[in-house]
């Protein structure tokens, strides 16, 4: 799924909210904001270049991967557990731009409709299998073309892709300069193409050139993993094992942290002054979530725009904020937090919270108080929900609330009215606008329909080099453009919440990323 919905906060904000006010703005972005872009394993210890001793993370994860095929779990949250065992051909450093991964350079054409990247020598696959330009051939096609891919509508620039040794060609249908941005972690995660001729098998048994190699995998609840000694940068991995679990219990994870079952955790806002008060370090990873209502304009009531733009009214996202992220969130009205580069200040607050506007508008369209009763279907049990819920029935909207575990069969075959979704954002700006607002967007539930002129400015965008004058400005234009979609109200951003024993140093600030390289673990775990 290339995106999540955002996990359940609930509960009042607790005096974190006082003490971290707009805390994501001036944290959860850092550098990005400025830029273009099972037991334990053994007593843990640390030391530099190859590990010798056995430094052992052990991970709850509240994204613990249902599937381990990067084509399958696309770019949603679980791109961070999968960049354990698989790399990419880029990967984002701290200001959020593309550097070198599996690909040690690239260069695009004189036209900028075709892009060369050179692959590092002499690396393999965790199965011996060599890393070269075939098998990243292979892994685009696949990512094209299986049945089950996530990825095919974030590749629509690609038109093919020529092997030559360490070198792979890719042609690409129109001239477009995002393509290094693009293809990184969240998109293309290269597994072995032996491995990946069986991809189901490949689901539950993954096999990739990243900084780790599966032991053992649990299905859904536990996955051991130990260091690559073959991974191109392994002199800097300082982990020798790693135990991922699925999470427990949002309110059990600190305890856990406490008593050493767990030294480093995904971590819900509820939860971030309990793991303060137990001396843990609390910090937060750069990221561009956002959550949204999403609204299907090709079904009633939400055919007609002032149904719409009634409900548009209808959003106090201040509540969002207040009720769910304890201080470490702040409003947005676009796919990107404010301050982030492809946020347009130009297209701040068109609506603003107006009850009374809203039920003008419902009116206008021939609605009385009751009349409109709309499902808003979901996965799981979840207090956004009920704001939803309670906001518009304060304008004459009755909202009911039905829970489908399968809910990501309809939501993507776009056969729901409402519902809601949060996304992770992506490394390049323009993959995430197209996923919002493109006709093939998977995240807009309106699909074919998009805005007027959001073709044109997505595409001047990506005749735009990153590095020119302009492309800041045609960025912020092609979010303008996209705005104009009637599929999707926004909410508010939520950052992404770790916490760890401070046995282990701090982590690389890449934007949304969770990256381990350099990172050490002192004394025992």
């Amino acid at each position: 799924m290339p995106g999540r919905l955002t996990p359940s906060r609930p509960g009042p904000a607790s005096p974190a909210a006082a003490r971290h006010p707009g805390r994501l703005r001036t944290a959860a972005l850092g550098t990005a904001l400025v830029s273009v872009l099972v037991p334990a394993l053994g007593a843990c210890g640390g030391g530099a270049g190859a590990s010798t001793g056995s430094a052992t993370l052990k991970w709850a994860s509240s994204y613990f991967p249902a599937h381990w095929d990067p084509v399958v779990s696309g770019s949603g949250a679980q791109f961070r557990q999968l960049a354990l065992v698989y790399s990419s051909l880029t990967r984002t450093d701290e200001n959020g731009k593309a550097v070198p991964d599996l690909a040690k350079s690239w260069e695009y054409n004189d036209k900028g409709d075709e892009i060369t990247f050179h692959l590092r020598p002499g690396l393999t696959f965790s199965d011996g299998e060599p890393v070269d330009a075939a098998a990243v051939k292979a892994a685009i096609e696949r990512a094209k073309k299986q049945k089950n891919s996530a990825l095919f509508g974030d590749l629509t620039s690609i038109a093919s892709v020529d092997a030559d040794g360490l070198d792979a060609v890719v042609h690409l249908t129109q001239v477009d300069y995002q393509i290094p941005q693009l293809l990184g972690e969240r998109v293309l995660q290269i597994a072995s193409p032996k491995a990946a001729a069986a991809p189901q098998k490949l689901d539950q048994n993954p096999v990739g050139a990243g900084p780790f190699v599966v032991k053992q995998l649990i299905p859904g609840t536990k996955v051991l993993l130990k260091k690559n000694p073959h991974y191109w940068d392994a002199k800097n991995i300082h982990i020798d094992d790693v135990e991922l679990t699925s999470a427990p219990d949002a309110s059990t994870v600190v305890s856990g942290l406490q008593t050493g079952v767990y030294n480093f955790a995904d971590l819900e806002p509820s939860q971030a002054e309990a793991a303060e008060k137990a001396g843990l370090d609390v910090f937060v990873q750069p990221g561009f979530n956002a959550s949204n209502l999403s609204l299907n304009v090709n079904k009633a009531p939400f055919d007609d725009d002032r149904v719409v733009d009634a409900v548009r009214h209808a959003v106090n996202r201040k509540e969002f904020v207040d009720k769910l992220t304890f201080g470490y969130g702040e409003a947005t009205d676009q796919p990107f937090p404010p301050g982030y580069v492809a946020y347009d200040p130009k297209s701040r607050d068109p609506y603003p919270y107006d009850p009374a506007t809203s039920r003008k508008l419902l009116a206008e369209a021939g609605h009385k108080a009751g009349d409109i009763k709309l499902d808003l279907v979901i996965p799981a049990e979840d207090p956004q929900a009920e704001i939803v819920q309670a906001q518009l029935a304060a304008v004459g909207i009755t909202v009911r609330i039905k829970v489908d575990k399968n809910w990501a069969t309809p939501f993507f075959a776009k056969d729901l009215t409402f519902s809601l979704y949060g996304t992770t954002g992506r490394d390049s700006a323009v993959q995430t606008l197209t996923a919002h607002f493109g006709p093939d967007g998977p995240l807009n539930l309106s699909t074919p329909y998009e805005p007027a002129g959001f073709d044109a400015a997505v595409a001047k965008v990506r005749r735009t080099p990153l590095d020119s004058p302009n492309y800041v400005g045609n960025l912020q234009a092609a979010t303008r453009a996209g705005l104009k979609s009637k599929a999707l109200v926004f909410t508010y951003s939520s950052p992404n919440l770790f916490a760890k024993s401070k046995a282990i140093s701090d982590l690389p600030k890449n934007p949304a990323h969770v990256d381990w390289t350099g990172v050490t673990i002192a004394g025992g775990s």
